[in-house]
Formats: structure tokens, C-alpha cells, sequence
């Protein structure tokens, strides 16, 4: 009986621990604060110390020091992780102005999510950002693990048992904040290679830009991953892992297509399995109190000899309309909209969208990259705009927690040429499965 009340004492403790808010101060200022961790020096991260500065970018730190405080400054890309548990966080960033210039930052998370675009930092000026990150473990219950994709996923920062940070641009900090939210709206996203949060440059998805463009109280929980159908992602118990997580009032976006077209077997076919599967997925969505939004495939880049842009999804579109009009499910066509795109963009311009480069463009990429189904930053940037419409004109209620973006046409896109997007440290040419 004591050890049993010792034991949930402990475990209580930890849960405490694991959920308590975490500053991180970089001033020396002295203060009242509990729980203050004062970094004085580059550290790098350890599993024994819980914190530090990742991905070997301890050296591209330094800390500026005057008689009253100091600060933490880079004007190369560096990574600070902390380990947390699994849950929604609300991430706060203290910067101060440098003294003779303006400065601006980018900041991303985990696997590579936009979560703060070129703030600007004027001289000597305050200025307090925050933005709002899931954090997720294979875990469902005892016995039950999400079936992660080896060797891909279980090197992926969006899978390990800490938040990480990447700083981008100039950055002059005074403290890092890290609290739980315990109260918030979260748009669970289920998909393939076109939704996933694609760690290594060039590849981008809408899944990972999107979170950019919503306000603390939604959290964006991007379960998709690279060459999943419907089938695959249930059978790696992906769905069965949202479910544990959402409640009442959640969102869940479903965008599937172009690996289900290579199903075999009596179930195979758009108006076959598909059609059931996707069935299911609104079902046990809706039967947690949630709110499921069918999502139509993007278009591959596929254009004729005449120019025309050729249909590469089949019957797909077509079963997910289907399916979201029986169904009664808010419905955004991105399929049309890509569509839309390539043709406002042409047979050339549109290699902009998509990962279209020569050899040795990025390090350790030998030869020439050409892929017509999997987006760059700007083309998965785009794509996240037409969710953003769509998310509009549906009048969803999560409109209102949208920021930074008014309106959007696939048949204007936003020019390629002022798309600014400093460079991640990592890359690959190896292209993302499901091509």
C-alpha cells in the first residue's frame, strides 16, 4: 500500500513537471520567477539536462552583454529544443531590438512548420510573438502504437519527445516561454505527401505552412505522412491515434487520393473502397462531437503537347464530392483550384510551384530534381492560401481566428518571384514516398 501511494505520488510529480510552464531566460536579470532556467552560455541540447541548442547549432549562438542584461543573438540558422510531453503548447518569444539596425525573424517548428514569418524587430524596440504547437508520440494506449514509417518518421522531429525551435533570419532574445494550453480548437490533418510536415528542403506541404496563418487558440495537428491512402492510414492505427485526441468541437481534414489510385484487389477503385473509407472517417469523426471537412486531391503537374492540362486523379475528385454532398460535409475543392493554378501560372512558371531544380542546388543533391506531384515552399505556401479560402468561403467559425490574410485566387497566384524563404540546414533529394 505505501509503495502503491508512492508511486502515484511520483507519477503525479512528473505529470505536474511535464505539464508546468518553462522560461527560458537569456537577460542574467534577477528575478522572483519560479522555475526560471537561466542560460548564460551555448548549451547544447541533452536528454540528462532536458534543453539546449540542437542539431549541432550551438556554435552559430552568442550571447551580447552589456552592464544591465544580455541577450541571445544569431544571424545564422540555429535550433533551441526542450522536452515536453505530448500536448498543445503556447510558445512566447521575447526579442529586443539590436542598436544600430532593424532586424527580422522567421521561425519554424518541429518538422519545419511556418509559425512566425519575418518579424520585424526595431532598434532597441520590445517585441513579444506567440504561436501555438502540437506536439504528438506513437502512444494511443497500452498496446496500441501508432505504426510509425521506418526509417522516414522515427527520425523526424515531429515524432520525438521534445519541442524544437528554428530560428531563422537575425534573431536578439531575451526569453523563450513554453506553457500548456489547456483550452483550444485543434484542426487534425489527414493526408499524404501533399499535406505532411516534409522536414528536409526543397519538399513543402499546405499542411505545414498553414499554421502560420491561425492565431494562438487553434492548433493546427498534422497527423498526414508520405505515401499513406485511406487504407494504409487506418491500418497503422493513425485515425485511431486522432480519436484519442480530439474532443468536441475539433476539426479533421481529410485529403487523400493519389495513392489510393494504386489499391489492387476487390476493394479497389474511387467508388469502391475509397468511397467506404472515406465514409468512415466522417463517421467516427462526427461521432466525438468533431467536424470532418473532405478535402479534394491536388492536381499533379501534367501538362499535354498542346498545352492543355491533363486530369491525373481519375475518378477521385469526383468520389469525394460525391461522398461530402451525401454526407453533408463542408467540402474544399482543391483539386479545381490547383487546376486553376497551373493554368493561371502556364506549362513553365508552374515548375515554380514544385520541385523543379538543377543539380547542386542545395548540398549533397547531385543531380537534377524533378518532381511534378511534390511542392517547393512557395507552391505549398499557395496551396495553404486555398485552404484558407476555402476555410472562408465555407463561413467555418475558425475563420475568424485567421490572420494575415484577407482573400486569395488560384487564378492570381502571388508572384514566385518575391517568395522569400531562408533555407532550412536540412535537406535531401531523396523524393518524399508516393510519387
Amino acid at each position: 500500500m505505501i509503495f502503491k501511494t508512492l508511486l502515484l505520488l511520483i507519477l503525479s510529480t512528473n505529470l505536474v513537471l511535464a505539464q508546468s510552464r518553462q522560461v527560458f531566460d537569456f537577460t542574467q536579470k534577477k528575478s522572483k520567477e519560479k522555475d526560471v532556467v537561466r542560460i548564460n552560455e551555448p548549451v547544447s541540447f541533452k536528454k540528462e539536462i532536458g534543453y539546449g541548442f540542437d542539431l549541432n547549432t550551438k556554435d552559430a549562438v552568442q550571447f551580447l552583454k552589456n552592464k544591465k542584461h544580455s541577450t541571445l543573438f544569431s544571424d545564422k540558422p540555429f535550433y533551441f529544443s526542450t522536452a515536453v510531453e505530448e500536448g498543445n503548447y503556447k510558445v512566447t518569444i521575447e526579442y529586443r531590438g539590436v542598436e544600430n539596425q532593424t532586424i527580422y525573424s522567421t521561425v519554424r517548428s518541429e518538422s519545419r512548420r511556418w509559425s512566425l514569418d519575418h518579424i520585424e524587430i526595431p532598434q532597441r524596440k520590445k517585441i513579444i510573438k506567440q504561436f501555438s504547437v502540437h506536439i504528438k508520440n506513437p502512444k494511443i494506449k497500452e498496446g496500441l502504437d501508432v505504426r510509425l514509417k521506418a526509417p522516414r518518421e522515427n527520425e523526424k522531429l515531429d515524432w520525438d519527445n521534445k519541442l524544437t525551435l528554428e530560428f531563422q533570419g537575425e534573431n536578439n532574445i531575451e526569453r523563450i516561454i513554453i506553457e500548456p494550453i489547456k483550452k483550444a480548437t485543434t484542426l487534425f490533418l489527414a493526408g499524404n505527401s501533399t499535406v505532411v510536415n516534409q522536414e528536409h528542403e526543397p519538399w513543402a506541404s499546405w499542411g505545414q505552412m498553414i499554421p502560420r496563418y491561425f492565431d494562438t487558440s487553434i492548433i493546427v495537428a498534422n497527423h498526414a505522412e508520405s505515401g499513406l491512402a485511406l487504407s494504409s492510414f487506418l491500418s497503422s492505427n493513425r485515425l485511431e491515434k486522432i480519436l484519442s485526441m480530439a474532443k468536441p468541437g475539433d476539426y479533421l481534414f481529410i485529403e487523400f487520393g493519389h495513392n489510393d489510385q494504386k489499391e489492387t484487389g476487390e476493394k479497389a477503385g474511387a467508388f469502391n473502397g475509397y468511397t467506404e473509407r472515406l465514409r468512415l472517417f466522417v463517421t467516427k469523426f462526427r461521432e466525438i462531437g468533431g467536424h470532418p471537412i473532405i478535402v479534394t486531391s491536388t492536381e499533379r503537374r501534367s501538362f499535354g503537347e498542346n498545352g492543355h492540362l491533363n486530369y491525373t486523379l481519375g475518378d477521385y475528385p469526383a468520389a469525394a464530392r460525391k461522398v461530402a454532398e451525401e454526407l453533408h460535409v463542408p467540402l474544399i475543392d482543391l483539386n479545381s483550384m490547383t487546376r486553376e493554378f497551373y493554368v493561371a501560372l502556364g506549362v513553365e512558371n508552374s515548375k515554380k510551384a514544385l520541385v523543379h531544380y538543377p543539380a547542386n542546388s542545395f548540398p549533397d543533391q547531385p543531380n537534377v530534381l524533378q518532381d511534378n506531384t511534390h511542392f517547393n515552399t512557395y507552391g505549398a505556401g499557395q496551396i495553404a492560401k486555398m485552404i484558407l479560402q476555402g476555410i472562408k468561403e465555407l463561413n467555418l467559425p475558425i475563420s475568424k481566428n485567421i490572420i494575415d490574410f484577407q482573400k486569395y485566387s488560384p487564378a492570381k497566384p502571388d508572384d514566385f518571384v518575391g517568395w522569400k524563404w531562408p533555407l532550412s540546414i536540412l535537406s535531401s533529394q531523396i523524393k518524399p514516398d508516393g510519387n
